[in-house]
This record gives structure tokens, sequence and C-alpha cells, in this order.
């Protein structure tokens, strides 16, 4: 309890929070790969999930491949990338560590929710004449939208949590916090930078859990009267009355 106590009052003194070393430059170091990392992985994971799980050819191999991925420790990878060429081009060993841990839930996750989206749903609007595009972004992705979200908050905590391993070969973010913490033996200091990667990881999937609310097209109700006799909500580009004699035939 002690230690804890010491790490508050480490937390609370405004000189730990200012110049190169302080919290506030090493949180902005922090975000600033979560980010990027984040960013590169869902650019580079969900096109491919997304059109996967819509030909619905050759998905699983790229998710058991991906998630074979998740065996090797980021760790070492991050070590070996940093003694290559890269290590002379700033965080790009540690970008590239982190992207590679972070695209196996990505990947995973969207390709799952399309093809576990409700076919019926999906045969009614290829009835309607949907072209495969419109049926992926009007029907399958709004179906899978939760699914997606869900792996794109899991990729997010963990490399939040993951990024503290750039700190090892030199890099930014709150692990340099922790690592000179044990370099001094201040363990208050340690206990206090753990403490700050657990919130910012706490913060960060509460911000995705609330984008997730705002932007879920599936959210949209149906019309009072409607609602009262039909529970399901209704992709966007769908008419109401249409679908359940469509999915009923």
């Amino acid at each position: 309890m002690g230690f804890f106590l010491d790490a508050w009052t480490w937390l609370t003194t405004a000189a730990n929070w200012s110049g190169d070393d302080g919290v506030t430059h090493r949180l902005a170091e922090h975000l600033y790969l979560t980010v990027v990392c984040l960013g590169l992985a869902c650019v580079i994971a969900l096109p491919a999930a997304l059109w996967l799980g819509h030909v619905g050819r050759g998905g699983a191999l790229a998710v058991n491949l991906s998630n074979a991925g998740r065996a090797v420790p980021t760790f070492a990878v991050l070590v070996l990338l940093t003694l290559s060429p890269l290590g002379k081009h700033g965080d790009w060993p540690t970008i590239i560590a982190l992207v590679l841990f972070a695209v196996p839930p990505l990947l995973t996750n969207a390709y799952v929710g399309l093809r576990e989206a409700d076919r019926d749903v999906v045969e009614a609007a290829r009835g309607m004449g949907m072209s495969g595009w419109q049926l992926l972004w009007r029907v399958e992705v709004p179906l899978a939208f939760p699914l997606i979200m869900t792996g794109v908050r899991s990729a997010a905590v963990q490399v939040v949590a993951t990024a503290t391993l750039a700190a090892l070969p030199g890099g930014g973010g709150l692990g340099r916090i922790i690592t000179a913490g044990f370099g001094t033996y201040d363990t208050p200091q340690v206990v206090a930078g753990a403490v700050l990667v657990a919130v910012l990881a706490l913060l960060v999937e509460a911000v995705l859990v609330v984008a997730e609310r705002l932007l879920d097209p599936m959210r949209r109700r149906r019309r009072p009267s409607a609602a009262a006799t039909h529970s399901r909500s209704t992709p966007a580009g769908f008419d109401e009355k249409v679908i359940p004699a469509q999915t009923a035939a």
C-alpha cells in the first residue's frame, strides 16, 4: 500500500510532468505511437478483411496466418528491427512491430463479423438488385459493425499496453518512465508509470466505446408505430416494408 501512496505522490508532483522526460511529453509520444500504429493497422487489415468476408474465399487462411503471427514475441520483432537498417530511422521499428501486433484482432473480427451477418437480410438485399459494392457497404458492414469495433478496441488497448516496450531499445512513450524508475531503483516511479499506462488504456477503450455508439449505423430505430410490431433495426438503404416480405419468402 505504501508503494501506491508514494506513486500518488510522484504523480502529483508538478516537476515530474514537465520537461522532455516528464509525463506530458512521454504521454504525447505514447499517444502518437498508438494513433499512428492503430491507423496503419486499420488501413492494412480492414479493407482486406472486408473484401475476404464479402467474397467468402481465402478468409480462413488469411485469419489463421494472421493469428499465427501472434506467436512471435513483439519484443523480439522490435529488437530485430532496431538492429536492422530500419533502426536508423527513428520510430519505424516500433511502428512496424506494433502494426504487426495490431493486425490480427482487426482482421479476425472484421472477417468473422461479415461472415456472420444475417444471411436472410443479405439475400434479401441481393434479391432487391443491390450490387456487390452496395451490398457490402449498406448491408454487411452495418450488420458487422459491432464486431468490427470490438476488434478495433482490442487492437487499440493492446497497442497502448505494448507500446511501453518501445522504451527498452531506446524509444519514447510512457515506458521510458518505467525503465527510468527501474534504472534508479525508484519503485514509486515504476508503479506510477504502470498506472499511467493502465489509465490510458482504459480511456482509449472508453473513447472507442462512445465512438461505436455514435457511429453504429444500426442504432437508428424504426418509427414508433413500426417498433411496436418489429423489434429489429434495419440496415441503411433498406425499405422497411420490403425486407420482411422478402425475407419471409
